[in-house]
């Protein structure tokens, strides 16, 4: 089978990268002419564990992997195409903004000159697959085309791991011609006994926003048992870990923090409350988690705020919304920095991905090389992201070249016992 990707940015470089692994020969098409030169030189626009290596294996070695600026040249190879273009928030709203989505439509319906089928990856609201359909069937016969739902569950920064081993594979059609393409497609997956969960399509829209928005529902609900704890005297980290066992709730996402961010989670949220509205349908649990998660940035900037010398310097360890990423997209780090530097703080920063695209965003921050380097002469250090260099710090080194001996560890990968021995004071989340 030859594939086609729609857009080359985080989701679709993976996808097509991966199925290249596969032994399919696959052609990625974005029209941003500069992205394609970097990714046809084997340079990886952004930074996820694997991916600069794959790249080269099947651009160079294999030549199942290329790059184009050219739907229309691309598709008649194609006996898949996948869309995986972006849908963010709206600027003004909560709804996802479908425009790339329709526009690829809008292409591939002029390019179809045999039986393709058309494969929705980008998240979207129910009821866009079959808007898609309406749109390609304006000018293709319908016994040459079908469309079908196939969500991602990608997590950066082990994205590839993700794609090569999922939980399982959703698919929601309307046929069985579609739904047997799609099982061939996926066939390298049954080796490893993958789950392949076959549904339909307003079932498969439906079932990626209520997997985002339940994992986010987990983050707020522990952040909100953290604050209990920190007030009560107990330790969050010993509560969630003891609720992990139970096989009804399970250990992930069960980590107190300042709140989720990245690109899927927010926005994520927002569509899923939006799209109930649209169908007169009140997802108030769900509405709550997102307030909650707002206010969680505000809640924390309070208490370094409480707790440290007005308008002195503090260091941001980590600005990527997550480890063994470069995005930056809804980063709790970086809000929380920008509303310190709002109240009159001097902010430091260091990470280890993240710098540049912190820079190209012109916040006030003053960039470190290192980690300690960013430490230096400041008033209090704030533990951001959970890089795991930040876990080897030697802070009684770092004790000698600060001002104050502060800490506070949003991720709690600190001992608190061990921090306060040495002489810090010592904030945790939930602790």
């Amino acid at each position: 089978m030859k594939l086609v990707i729609v857009g080359s940015g985080y989701v679709g470089l993976v996808t097509g990268a991966c199925f290249s692994e596969f032994g399919y020969e696959t052609i990625c098409v974005d029209k941003d002419q500069d992205r394609i030169n970097q990714l046809n030189s084997g340079v990886c626009p952004f930074y996820e564990p694997g991916m600069e290596d794959l790249l080269k294996k099947h651009l160079k070695n294999t030549k199942l992997l290329s790059f184009s600026t050219s739907l229309s040249e691309s598709i008649h190879k194609a006996d898949i195409v996948f869309i995986t273009v972006g849908t963010p928030s709206r600027r003004l709203e909560d709804d996802a903004d479908l425009k790339y989505v329709w526009a690829v439509a809008e292409e591939i319906s002029h390019n179809i000159k045999k039986y393709c089928l058309v494969v929705t990856k980008s998240t979207v609201p129910v009821g866009t697959s079959n808007e898609i359909k309406r749109i390609i069937e304006k000018t293709v016969p319908k016994e040459n085309f079908d469309v079908v739902s196939n969500p991602e569950f990608l997590r950066e920064g082990s994205a590839i791991n993700d794609f090569m081993r999922p939980d399982r594979v959703v698919i929601g059609t309307d046929n069985k011609k579609s739904e047997n393409i799609m099982r061939e497609l996926y066939r390298p997956l049954y080796l490893r006994e993958t789950p392949l969960f076959v549904t339909s399509i307003e079932s498969s829209e439906i079932i990626k926003y209520a997997s985002n928005s339940f994992l986010a529902t987990k983050i707020s609900f522990i952040n909100e048992v953290s604050d209990l704890c920190e007030v009560v005297g107990a330790n969050v980290q010993d509560v969630s870990d003891a609720m992990g066992i139970d096989q009804r709730i399970g250990p992930k996402f069960l980590n107190a923090g300042p709140g989720y961010g990245g690109s899927c989670f927010p926005k994520d949220v927002k569509a899923f409350i939006s799209t109930a509205k649209k169908f007169d349908t009140n997802l108030s649990i769900i509405n709550a988690v997102h307030e909650s998660n707002k206010k969680r940035v505000i809640k924390i900037v309070d208490k370094i705020e409480k707790n440290t010398k007005k308008n002195s310097s503090l260091t941001m360890l980590g600005l990527s919304f997550k480890p063994n990423t470069d995005d930056i997209r809804e980063s709790t780090s970086i809000k929380i920095a920008n509303l310190l530097n709002d109240k009159g703080y001097q902010i430091k920063c260091y990470d280890p991905e993240a710098m540049e695209n912190v820079k190209n965003e012109k916040y006030n921050f003053h960039f470190y090389d290192t980690a300690i380097e960013a430490c230096r002469d400041t008033n209090a250090i704030i533990i951001g992201t959970e890089w795991n260099e930040f876990r080897a710090l030697n802070l009684n080194d770092i004790g000698k070249i600060v001002n104050e001996k502060i800490i506070f560890d949003l991720r709690n990968i600190y001992n608190k016992d061990e921090v306060i021995k040495i002489g810090y004071k010592y904030y945790g989340t939930g602790k």
